[in-house]
């Protein structure tokens, strides 16, 4: 089982590499990150986007140019629909967000005719977290995408999470379905809506994984305050999956873990196609190489 991110790494060194394909990587650290990557043997790359403008950043940072395929196409909309493009002709197992805007990025994705979405398909965004002050990953959901998940949003996350937590090796991973309270209060819809999910997890209908909610966060990741509120279950005090309620929650939790506990973490958009890498522009080398990581991970699959 995979405890720590850089051991995604060695795990990856001993598959069969995958092809990334960067939208728009123009800039030093989508570049240096996708580098890193080729340089590890984890990942092929191809970067899309100003072939002048990748030559003079790989000769500024002294990036081997050699180690990539360069395809040309200065327009960031278009260099973010020409990697799409590439991976629905099958020459990549992964696309990555360079410099091209959120925006310009999904709509090449989401795009009804050339795009790379199922049909019905829901997109979420899926963390894995590396906190100091936690014993072991844990995978969020969602931070990043979904604004108000309605419940077949929130089962498709909560499948989307266990997916990811059996390729990091957890056979059976605990899921806390998180709300303010772990008591199912009707006023509260996150409540109701976890306690389904719970339930269905239970006859069988979401599989793989023992799932429970609603839980508050502290009874999620806490044995002490687990055991003082009685909780009889599974998931609490040790979960392994974290399914929040809205993106405020879960956008919150994201940065004050990687803000004030200096959690590292990999991150990607499942639900279409491929594994999708949707870094932030202002990302650091690292977490976009912990990104490509688990993305060529979820590729391997």
């Amino acid at each position: 089982m995979i405890t720590r991110l850089d051991q995604v790494i060695e795990k990856l060194k001993s598959n069969k590499k995958k092809r990334l394909v960067a939208a728009y990587a123009n800039d030093s650290h989508t570049i240096g990150a996708v580098n890193n990557a080729v340089e590890l043997g984890i990942v092929d790359a191809t970067l899309v986007g100003d072939q002048a403008e990748i030559e003079k950043t790989c000769k500024e940072n002294n990036f081997d140019i050699s180690r990539f395929t360069i395809v040309h196409e200065p327009n960031e909309l278009k260099a973010a629909q020409k990697a799409v493009e590439l991976i629905n002709n099958g020459e990549g197992d992964m696309i990555m967000k360079g410099l091209v805007s959120t925006d310009k990025y999904m709509k090449a994705i989401l795009n009804k005719e050339k795009g790379l979405m199922p049909p019905k398909a829901v997109l979420s965004h899926v963390t894995v977290m590396e906190n100091p002050n936690y014993h072991k990953l844990l995978v969020v959901s969602d931070v990043a995408v979904i604004p108000q998940p309605d419940l077949n949003q929130k089962i498709a996350i909560t499948n989307y999470v266990i997916e990811v937590a059996q390729a990091l090796g957890i056979e059976k991973p605990k899921v806390a379905i998180i709300a303010a309270s772990e008591q199912v209060l009707t006023k509260m819809p996150a409540c109701v809506d976890a306690a389904i999910i719970s339930k269905m997890a239970d006859r069988g209908q979401i599989k793989g994984a023992y799932v429970d909610g609603p839980l508050a966060l502290d009874v999620a990741i806490d044995k002490e305050s687990a055991k003082i509120k009685k909780m009889n279950s599974m998931v609490a005090g040790d979960a392994d999956c974290l399914v929040f309620p809205n993106i405020e929650s879960g956008n919150v939790f994201y940065k004050v873990n990687t803000k004030l506990a200096k959690a590292e973490l990999g991150a990607m958009v499942m639900g279409a196609k491929v594994p999708a890498i949707l870094s932030s522009r202002g990302d650091s080398v690292k977490t976009k190489l912990y990104s490509i990581a688990m993305a060529a991970l979820l590729a391997s699959k």
